[in-house]
């Protein structure tokens, strides 16, 4: 019996692959050598991709490497071992690169205007009627005062009468600036006493008594008043100044205890003169602070 003319035999133990052409050939697929084939192709290309990543991997420590080189000028810089870093108390902290420290200080305590207006020395500022008792008129709460005649005299004693010119001479009076202020039939005579020093001014005031007056002014649409007649007067003293108040009335009428718009002439003038006279310390003051 003859099988397939001199064909040679199919053997079982070769791989399809290595059959005869002829007898491969066949009408069914050789499934086996199609999988060996698939299963080839995905190993390579599995391989493949393997080799990129890599070469990729590669690559990239490569640009890493020259990037640190380049960084720290010296490949031994990217090798330093921690050991050779700064220790924690030798890096700077945060905080005190953000929160800056200012070395203590103290303002100069202010300037004190009693200072200036205590003795001639310091007290330099110009001094007039004009300065001490301006414009025409004086606005004390609700009462305005129309102000009259005003004087400026060296001769203190010529300012003052019955007992205040021996005081004043005592104790040295250099200056006495006076104004006459009116107000409703009622006149006040304002005199301001300059001393070098305030011992002075404080011991006038003490040893002035109850017949210690300034002399009044007049003139001006002003009649003489508080000459003959009785009037209210008031002595004080602050820093090297004495100040005075003579009140009364321009009709000649005495005053008495009852006369309370006289009295209170009298306080508006005097509060006015203290206020002028630490004003000037105030303003002194000031313009020393600023220099």
């Amino acid at each position: 019996m003859s099988y397939g003319q001199g064909e040679p035999p199919w053997d079982p133990w070769k791989p399809t692959s290595q059959q005869s052409e002829r007898g491969s050939r066949s009408d069914t697929p050789d499934w086996a050598a199609l999988a060996e084939a698939s299963e080839a192709r995905n190993k390579r290309r599995r391989l493949l991709l393997i080799l990129g990543g890599a070469l990729a991997t590669v690559a990239v420590g490569a640009a890493v490497a020259v990037a640190v080189v380049s960084a720290n000028g010296s490949p031994e810089a990217s090798d330093k071992p921690s050991g050779s870093l700064p220790g924690t108390a030798d890096l700077p902290s945060g905080s005190a690169a953000t929160v800056p420290t200012f070395a203590p200080t103290s303002a100069p305590p202010p300037l004190d205007p009693m200072d200036f207006i205590s003795s001639v020395q310091k007290d330099k500022a110009p001094i007039s009627a004009d300065t001490l008792f301006p414009g025409t008129q004086l606005t004390v709460g609700t009462n305005v005062y129309k102000k009259g005649p005003t004087a400026d005299t060296t001769k203190c004693a010529s300012a003052a009468q019955n007992t205040l010119p021996a005081v004043l001479t005592k104790n040295r009076c250099t200056r006495v600036i006076r104004a006459t202020y009116t107000k409703d039939g009622v006149a006040v005579t304002v005199g301001v006493a300059l001393f070098d020093t305030t011992d002075q001014a404080t011991k006038t005031k003490q040893q002035a008594d109850k017949k210690s007056f300034v002399t009044s002014l007049f003139g001006k649409g002003v009649p003489t008043f508080c000459r003959k007649t009785v009037c209210r007067s008031t002595t004080n003293s602050y820093g090297r100044y004495a100040y005075f108040t003579l009140a009364g009335f321009t009709n000649g009428k005495d005053v008495t205890a009852k006369d309370a718009k006289v009295f209170t002439a009298g306080d508006d003038m005097a509060e006015f003169a203290f206020r002028q006279i630490r004003r000037r310390g105030e303003v002194q003051a000031a313009a020393a602070a600023d220099q």
